[in-house]
């Protein structure tokens, strides 16, 4: 360890302040390591949070959870591992304060629509009892995934605690009932 009168030096490497950080419990070995990222860190919250004053603050309670975090962690790369938790904290704050964008992929040509058109409110009521017919044709982890996933406006997450499938299954559930969704109303509007 390089030290400088009893003080690490800055030179020290990334490895180095991580190991004297865990032995020891210094905030200012993990502040000298921190430091080399703060400007990463407020990058990624100015992205999210489009403000500088909540960047800012971002920046100082993202470096408290740090301070429990790495005591308990096992980090080998810390530059991913603290962008991934800037990212995580970041998103869990902007789900917490409602603030969140929601965007329809519709609207970037990922998918295409289920209904193209919608000609007239009797069209859009066929459609929808076209839909829910359907919906009772899907298979029961599908038609529960879909409904809490699309109708309730849950997370994949979410979905996994509420039905106590695995994250891997509701995502496979959640495309396959939407396949069978579309293809059903496809023929003749679900009037098999």
């Amino acid at each position: 360890m390089k030290f400088i009168r009893n003080k690490i030096s800055p030179a020290a490497t990334e490895a180095e302040l991580l190991l004297e950080y865990r032995n020891g419990g210094s905030l200012e070995v993990l502040g000298l390591l921190y430091e080399r990222y703060m400007p990463l860190v407020y990058g990624v919250c100015l992205k999210y949070f489009k403000d500088e004053e909540q960047s800012k603050d971002a920046v100082m309670q993202i470096f408290e959870e740090l301070i429990k975090k790495l005591k308990v962690h096992e980090v080998s790369n810390f530059k991913s591992w603290l962008y991934t938790l800037t990212r995580n904290y970041c998103l869990m704050a902007l789900r917490v304060s409602g603030k969140h964008e929601f965007v329809n992929i519709e609207n970037y040509g990922v998918e295409k629509p289920v209904f193209q058109h919608h000609e007239s409110e009797d069209d859009s009521e066929k459609q929808l009892k076209s839909m829910n017919r359907c919906m009772e044709k899907l298979p029961e982890e599908q038609r529960v995934t879909i409904d809490l996933f699309y109708l309730q406006k849950k997370c994949y997450k979410e979905v996994s605690d509420l039905t106590g499938f695995d994250a891997n299954k509701v995502k496979s559930y959640i495309q396959n009932g939407k396949r069978n969704l579309k293809i059903c109303m496809e023929k003749n509007g679900g009037n098999e």
